[in-house]
């Protein structure tokens, strides 16, 4: 199986910081991976070197099997990387149908499976950005960018802040988009168990640089690794 993603030493900050340092991952075409780690560990920089917005300072992005490590933010977009941000960046004077056909591309994902996906957009598709809750913005974003048809999806945080209903009915639309239509997926997480349950692969990151790698199956029940690194073990957030 093609690697959708790989990354090859990369190192990479914000100004003169260096957040990343050497920095060697790889995601499978159609495959899943939940990137985890503790708080100031890197997760939300790697995810935003993906995209393009952090300083690089070394190593090697290639999208496809191409380099897209000099490539402005745009221009990754453009070859095939949605991004869902922990801001969410929706439209808030657009209304909900607004948000996703002004970036809609042509390819599998159209405004109709978002709301097949999310009946809540449905419900609300001519509420303005600013009327919608913070759970509702989230499907939004994740919505959005499932429109653009991208090639590797990323998704930092999703679960954040929100009501556990909220959370159930997230987590079970990316269930489907990573298990069921097989999109690439990197998801970074703060409760492992729960993302653990639904992605193919796992990266563990401390202090910029990878420490594990392997099957989340595997990781889910790997207490020493997990109270090691992420301070729990495989019986806690089940």
């Amino acid at each position: 199986m093609a690697d959708i993603l790989e990354i090859e030493h990369l190192s990479a900050g914000y100004g003169n910081a260096v957040v990343l340092g050497d920095v060697s991952l790889s995601v499978p075409e159609g495959q899943s991976l939940a990137l985890l780690g503790r708080n100031g560990m890197g997760k939300t920089t790697l995810i935003n070197s993906i995209v393009g917005v952090t300083r690089w300072r070394g190593g090697v992005i290639r999208l496809g099997g191409v380099d897209i490590t000099k490539l402005r933010p745009e221009q990754r977009a453009h070859a095939g990387i949605g991004w869902v941000p922990q801001e969410r960046n929706i439209f808030k004077s657009l209304t909900v149908e607004e948000n996703m056909t002004c970036v809609a591309r042509k390819g599998p994902w159209n405004v109709a499976r978002d709301y097949e996906m999310f009946p809540r957009l449905q419900e609300r598709r001519g509420n303005m950005g600013n009327q919608l809750s913070g759970g509702e913005q989230q499907m939004l974003a994740v919505g959005r960018a499932l429109v653009l048809n991208p090639r590797l999806m990323l998704l930092d945080e999703p679960t954040e802040g929100l009501a556990p209903i909220i959370v159930q009915e997230l987590m079970a639309a990316l269930s489907r988009i990573v298990r069921d239509e097989g999109l690439s997926t990197i998801i970074v997480e703060q409760h492992a168990q729960k993302i653990l349950q639904v992605t193919h692969q796992a990266a563990i990151l401390e202090r910029g640089a990878v420490v594990y790698r392997g099957a989340s199956e595997t990781l889910r029940h790997d207490d020493a690794t997990l109270e090691r690194y992420l301070g729990v073990t495989a019986a806690e957030h089940v």
